[in-house]
């Protein structure tokens, strides 16, 4: 088949390369810019692979390069495309929740919006049948009338969370190739195969955010605001003073600026009075969400069922109930969920299959 995919210039993304054309199909590279002009990228002057940490992201012009040159090695196609729209788009939802108290997930915002949303629209410009990615998880046929989205194999880097927006229609185009490896195995393969990236260490910031100061990003974004107020206690006695509620999020430990004799956490956001509530581990817990804006991948679900729901990406799911309304659903866990945060993303599982999901409210 004529295959779409996305290269990021990272192991994952090059593996996928590689693997699919060893499984014969005709690969055509994608690398996704997010608008910031680099001269290495207009000069066409490739850069050295970068091996720090620091300097990893998913849309630099440094990973530009490295996906075209995993590309050329490879001998498939490779396009570099001006995405700043859909990143400018981003980057709004990202202040936005911020200054809203909520906790944005920009990296599900960028796979619904344009890694599998304007990925399938160059697709179907070029003629191809289908379109991958180099995340970690995996489509199963169901003898169902589509496909269903399913954990990778590897379940410490699975990242079946993070997808549970995708279009279900488009699951029957969309490929995994590294869904049924761990990392290791990857990173092996690589280095035998001789791609370049192989050793490369994974992105650990958000691609518009390197140095991870949120706080400094929303002052450039959005200008300078009166963010500052009190900390209180969940009896409103006020603890404490804060430079900005932006910098705080649920299930926050460190950083309080406050001292106490035993561990507190942050365990609401105000925006309106512009108070940060500060509480015990107990505190922390909740048995109940509503969420909205939901997603499902199976059909017709019932209006009340059983399942087990995850409420980050590093979560371990928790068994519970699904109340299913209009257009929100209620989710009653068996036991006290720690940190659940409005704006963070609640994924429904059946064991590995993911049922859909929706935006903690």
């Amino acid at each position: 088949m004529r295959v779409v995919l996305a290269m990021s210039g990272g192991v994952d993304s090059s593996a996928s390369a590689w693997l699919l054309k060893e499984q014969g199909h005709e690969v055509i590279g994608l690398f996704m810019r997010s608008g910031s002009v680099d001269d290495t990228c207009e000069t066409g002057v490739l850069p050295v692979i970068s091996l720090k940490p620091h300097h990893q992201g998913c849309c630099s012009a440094g990973d530009a390069a490295d996906a075209r040159r995993v590309a050329d090695s490879l001998d498939i196609p490779f396009h570099a495309l001006n995405f700043q729209d859909g990143f400018g788009k981003i980057k709004d939802y990202f202040a936005d929740e911020y200054l809203a108290g909520r906790t944005p997930n920009p990296c599900v915002m960028c796979n619904i919006w344009l890694k599998f949303g304007k990925l399938w629209d160059f697709a179907q410009q070029v003629d191809a049948d289908c379109i991958a990615s180099g995340h970690y998880a995996q489509t199963k046929p169901l003898g169902e009338s589509l496909p269903g989205l399913f954990r990778g194999h590897d379940r410490d880097k699975d990242q079946s969370y993070v997808l549970f927006g995708i279009e279900r229609e488009i699951l029957p185009q969309v490929i995994f190739p590294v869904g049924g490896y761990t990392k290791p195995e990857i990173r092996e393969m690589s280095r035998r195969a001789g791609i370049q990236t192989a050793n490369k260490p994974d992105s650990q910031e958000i691609c518009f955010i390197p140095d991870n100061d949120y706080a400094a990003f929303l002052n450039r974004h959005r200008g300078e605001q009166e963010l500052a107020g009190e900390l209180v206690d969940t009896a409103g006695r006020i603890i404490g003073q804060h430079t900005g509620y932006q910098k705080f999020t649920i299930g926050q430990r460190k950083g309080l600026g406050v001292a106490f004799g035993e561990p507190r956490y942050v365990v609401r956001i105000e925006p309106d009075t512009r108070r940060v509530v500060i509480g015990t581990r107990e505190d922390l817990g909740r048995t109940v969400l509503e969420a909205d804006r939901i997603n499902w991948l199976i059909d017709n679900p019932a209006t009340e069922f059983r399942c087990t729901a995850q409420i980050r990406y590093q979560h371990t799911p928790g068994a519970c109930t699904v109340e299913v309304g209009a257009d929100r659903m209620r989710v009653t866990f068996d036991e006290p969920q720690r940190g659940v945060a409005p704006g963070q993303a609640l994924v429904l599982y059946d064991g590995d299959r993911v049922l859909g999901g929706g935006w903690i409210c």
